[in-house]
């Protein structure tokens, strides 16, 4: 082992000599070696994502990530169009969606569940190329007019699509393991890219299958998740390695995982509600192709919210932040219901949008954060997936009851769903906290 570098002459046995040249050398002070020093490519600069794609492979895996993530905007949206277009039925159109919504809601977690055991391009390369078959099967029913029963078993097998920003969030937790501040930023960048990815899809598929053909978009989503799939499991080097043999709980039976999951279910109405009532709204107004560009404005505040965020040092523990998140998304939510009940204008909305959205990433960054360090060891992409999981259910849910409210009262009366949501997440994160401290309490010694 080799030992310290000698400050002094400390052996007995020196000579005048030595002891001349040791007092004619000029004396300083040497600072002692950092613990864990910090590798070259990893320097802190002023730009914190700089830092953050320096590391080598990340922005392989990134990009690759990104292109198969678009498609989880354009496949909803581009079955509605192809279904309602060739059926004539919205309703149709609907439970065909909402049917894979279901499936997905029970088939991920166990697809989740398979990647964190035998690794992810083990996994996520055949689950895709079984999907695809799902959605093409789907192509193939609308087009030569087959039954609709078929309609549902085809949709219902593209529910084996793996949660492509969850394998991300998972790579990231993988390589940043201990330094959270730069784990914080790239958690910021993953809701930012989530919010451009929901912001570009439904854009890009109405484009397509309207001035191209109802099934267009359908196959460009297709060919843009294989080719990115293909590309972020090649980046093997930052792959997390499988835990064949974790036998840890599942990640919904952790220590604060439950009522961290309701939360989401609780926010995930947040989102749902506010895109059916936003459409009515618009619709009412008689500005129904006006409703994506005004939603758009909501996923843009919230992406420039998640870059911003990311960029700051995070204050304070995720478990002391999430609170305050879902306190300011609670205070910026009845802005569009005041915008619409008070003006009834469009354009008052889309600003009001625009600035509840700013309190969305944050929220949803500290809340990935928490479930990441909640969810048991092996289990990250099960974990991530049981809360993308929650937030398709609360969607689904917030959709239903925006939409029950616009038809019993009013357009602008349904804008008071987003708020009650928002406040029930809230209710429900301080009520799991101030339960926790009164257990903690209660054990304490006095």
């Amino acid at each position: 082992m080799p030992q310290p570098p000698s400050r002094g002459p400390l052996l007995p046995a020196v000579t005048q000599d030595t002891l001349v040249v040791a007092d004619l050398t000029p004396r300083h002070r040497e600072s002692p070696p950092p613990r864990n020093p910090r590798p070259r490519d990893t320097v802190p600069s002023r730009n914190p994502y700089r830092h953050l794609f320096a590391r080598p492979g990340t922005l392989a895996f990134t990009i690759g990530n990104l292109i198969a993530r678009l498609p989880a905007g354009m496949f909803s949206v581009s079955a509605v169009i192809m279904i309602a277009g060739s059926r004539g039925s919205y309703t149709l159109a609907g439970a065909v969606t909402a049917t894979g919504l279901a499936a997905t809601a029970v088939v991920a977690p166990w697809i989740a569940r398979l990647v964190d055991r035998h690794g992810q391009a083990r996994i996520a390369v055949p689950a895709t190329a079984f999907a695809l078959l799902g959605g093409l099967a789907l192509l193939l029913c609308v087009h030569y007019d087959a039954p609709d029963w078929t309609l549902f078993a085809a949709y219902a097998a593209t529910a084996t699509t793996p949660n492509t920003g969850g394998m991300s969030r998972a790579r990231w937790a993988h390589l940043l393991r201990g330094d959270p501040e730069a784990l914080h930023t790239a958690n910021s960048f993953e809701q930012a890219a989530d919010e451009l990815c929901f912001m570009l899809g439904p854009v890009l598929a109405a484009f397509l299958c309207g001035t191209l053909f109802p099934e267009a978009g359908t196959l460009t989503g297709g060919i843009l998740l294989m080719t990115g799939m293909l590309l972020f499991t090649a980046q093997r080097a930052t792959e997390p390695p499988p835990g064949r043999h974790t036998r840890t709980a599942p990640p919904f039976r952790a220590p604060g995982m439950p009522p961290l999951l309701l939360g989401l279910l609780a926010t995930g109405a947040v989102f749902g509600s506010m895109e059916v009532v936003t459409i009515a709204f618009a619709d009412a107004q008689g500005h129904r192709a006006a409703a994506g560009v005004v939603l758009a404005l909501q996923a843009a505040g919230s992406c420039v919210a998640g870059l911003l965020y990311g960029a700051l040092k995070p204050a304070g523990p995720a478990e002391r932040r999430h609170p305050w998140c879902l306190a300011a998304m609670t205070a910026l939510m009845p802005l569009p219901l005041l915008a619409a009940a008070t003006t009834g204008s469009l354009t008052a909305l889309a600003l009001a949008l625009l600035l509840a959205g700013m309190a969305t990433a944050p929220t949803m960054v500290t809340a990935m954060t928490l479930v990441q360090r909640r969810t048991p060891e092996g289990r990250l992409n099960e974990g991530m997936t049981l809360a993308v999981t929650a937030l398709l259910g609360g969607i689904a849910c917030g959709s239903a009851t925006g939409g029950w409210t616009v038809e019993h009262l009013s357009p602008a009366a349904g804008f008071i769903v987003p708020p009650t949501a928002a406040a029930l997440a809230l209710l429900i994160a301080t009520g799991h906290r101030f339960a926790g401290r009164i257990s903690t309490d209660s054990y304490a010694p006095h």
